[in-house]
């Protein structure tokens, strides 16, 4: 489904998810398919504590077919997103720190607040800690609710 960055932000500062994953990947990035088993794993093991996992395809539309293909074949069935706007206006909506390099990770908090945000393949250890951070300040929030 095409979504320009504003349509990402909103989805990842929805109040429905205690946190949220987005990463931007490409077919064509070798680094990206390498870590999309363990965003997936990791997705699914966090998911019954509150996460949800946004994935941003930066593939061209011509590139929608093989986009489709990858991502039937790690088992995606969630709706994945296919950036909808040119690549400076979608980099820079989503972050001003981000050059634009593939993959890129963002987790933010149950408020849509950016708890973490890198560049390249992520390790486990870095994505564990990033997204125990994000749940535990939305349970922070809970536990000072009135």
């Amino acid at each position: 489904m095409p979504a320009p960055a504003r349509e990402i932000l909103a989805l990842a500062s929805r109040r429905r998810a205690r946190a949220t994953l987005v990463n931007v990947w490409a077919t064509w990035c070798v680094p990206c398919r390498e870590e999309f088993p363990l965003l997936l794993r990791l997705a699914r093991e966090y998911e019954p504590r509150g996460l949800e996992l946004l994935l941003v395809s930066a593939d061209f539309d011509d590139r929608l077919p093989a986009v489709r293909r990858f991502l039937a074949a790690q088992g995606v069935t969630d709706t994945s997103y296919l950036k909808a706007e040119d690549d400076m206006s979608f980099i820079d909506a989503l972050s001003p720190r981000w050059s634009g390099a593939l993959p890129a990770t963002f987790v933010y908090d149950g408020a849509g607040r950016q708890i973490a945000f890198w560049e390249g393949k992520a390790d486990e250890a870095r994505l564990r800690k990033s997204l125990e951070e994000a749940l535990a300040k939305r349970s922070s929030m809970e536990d000072s609710s009135p």
